[in-house]
């Protein structure tokens, strides 16, 4: 069982309490997401804190677009609503790294693949190494950029 499932049933469980209607309803939405993970696929199964934290960054994904969209179609009080939510989730979420944090591990990670030379035909080997160093910590765009810079795209 995943220990930060069982916090975000607890966290229901005070907001439904406390009557934390934006908090009790973001933390229902992520548990249903949770929810159709586990039974998704051809058996049910338990998912990891991994596979949580996936979820979680997935939605807040969600309502940072949706956020966005409701922003350039003039509707801010849906969009206040989208990024509320966000900002629920992502109390969840490990802390984000900082630009120089990123540039700091791409960096080593050309060093240590010696694709500084190959210029944009190595990002895929950087991606490849940064990645796990970086999920769920950093955007991937961000990240991605960043790569882009450092091989001279």
């Amino acid at each position: 069982m995943s220990d930060l499932k069982d916090r975000l049933r607890a966290d229901l469980t005070t907001a439904i309490k406390a009557r934390d209607q934006l908090r009790s309803s973001t933390i229902r939405m992520v548990l249903t997401a949770i929810t159709n993970v586990e039974v998704g696929g051809k058996a049910a199964r338990e998912v990891s804190d991994a596979e949580v934290l996936d979820v979680l960054g997935s939605e807040v994904k969600k309502r940072r677009e949706a956020a966005e969209a409701f922003a350039d179609g003039n509707r801010p009080e849906m969009a206040q609503k989208e990024r509320d939510e966000a900002q629920v989730l992502a109390e969840y979420l490990p802390a984000q790294m900082s630009g120089e944090e990123i540039a700091d591990i791409v960096t080593s990670a050309i060093e240590s693949t010696g694709t500084a030379a190959g210029g944009m035909r190595g990002m895929g080997t950087v991606m490849g190494v940064v990645t796990p160093q970086t999920k769920g910590k950093a955007d991937s765009a961000a990240v991605a950029a960043e790569v882009k810079r450092q091989l001279g795209a």
